[in-house]
Parts: structure tokens; sequence; C-alpha cells
């Protein structure tokens, strides 16, 4: 049986950080990227699979429903897998469609009018933060920002205070 050893929000999907720092930090072998638009656009889909198999691991690019599906029905076969979506809100879906995630690496949403920055990388909604507060709170996950694994580690608890 696999596992998520990494859940990542990163609007880039997969860049030289996700390759070098966080596969090696998490003990990955794969990559599975989350995100109708990539895997429905078959010139995203390639750049992506080009960028990945350069790592040696196995990289797989989803629709987001197919995430869960591959779970309900593989567990992922036997792939620790750094699991990538480019939205809080699609990860929330695969979250709370069964695939157990034991923690949420925010590492890359750039800043947008009316988003409040956490970190210098991620900047989020009211409505985005009370996602990620359900899925601390209902499904056990341990949310983080942080952009690459040797910059400060920020809490949920701390982003929380960025909203009063």
């Amino acid at each position: 049986m696999g596992k998520v050893v990494l859940a990542r929000v990163d609007a880039r999907l997969i860049h030289g950080q996700v390759m070098t720092s966080l596969s090696k930090s998490a003990g990955a072998n794969a990559i599975f990227v989350a995100d109708n638009a990539s895997a429905h656009d078959p010139f995203t889909k390639n750049i992506i699979l080009g960028a990945g198999s350069r790592t040696g691991m196995k990289v797989r690019v989803l629709k987001e429903d197919g995430a869960v599906r591959y779970w309900n029905d593989r567990q992922y076969d036997d792939y620790n897998v750094i699991l990538l979506t480019k939205t809080i809100e699609t990860m929330a879906d695969i979250i709370r469609g069964g695939v157990p995630i034991k923690e949420l690496n925010l590492g890359g949403i750039p800043q947008k009018p009316g988003l409040t920055p956490i970190i210098k990388e991620v900047s989020i909604s009211k409505e985005q933060l009370e996602i990620l507060q359900d899925l601390s709170e209902n499904y056990g996950v341990n949310v983080y920002f942080q952009a690459i694994p040797s910059s400060k580690k920020v809490t949920l608890k701390e982003a929380i205070k960025e909203f009063d």
C-alpha cells in the first residue's frame, strides 16, 4: 500500500524546488499532480511528465477526481507520493474524498488583491483559511506554510493571527 508522504499546494506544480529539495526530504519515489487543466492539456501534461522523468521518480498527471479514485481503487500502489495541486480547494476535495493526508504544505500561492500574505510565497483568502481550519480540525491534517524545507515553517495557528 502506498502513502502520501507530502501533500503540497503550489500554483507552479512541478518546478526545481519540488524536484530537488522536497522530494529528497520527503523520501518520495513518485509525484502525482492532481489538476484537471493539466490532465486535459497534452502539451502541459507532457511538460510535467518530462520534468518529472528527469528525477527518476514515477510521475502521474491525474484529473482531480482521479487522485481520489486511484486511492480508493489501489491505495497508490506501493508509491511514496508527493501529491501536488494548484489550489487549496482541490486539495480539500481530495482529502474529503478519502485520501489520507497527515501533513499539508502550502508552498506557492501568488499574491492577488484580496488575499492575505502568510509567507512571501503564499497568500490566502479568509475562505481558504476556513477550509484549512476544517481540514485541521475535522481531518487531523497538520497544515503549514513553507516554500522550501530550509525556510521557516509557519503553522496554521500562526497564520490565523494574520486575519485578526
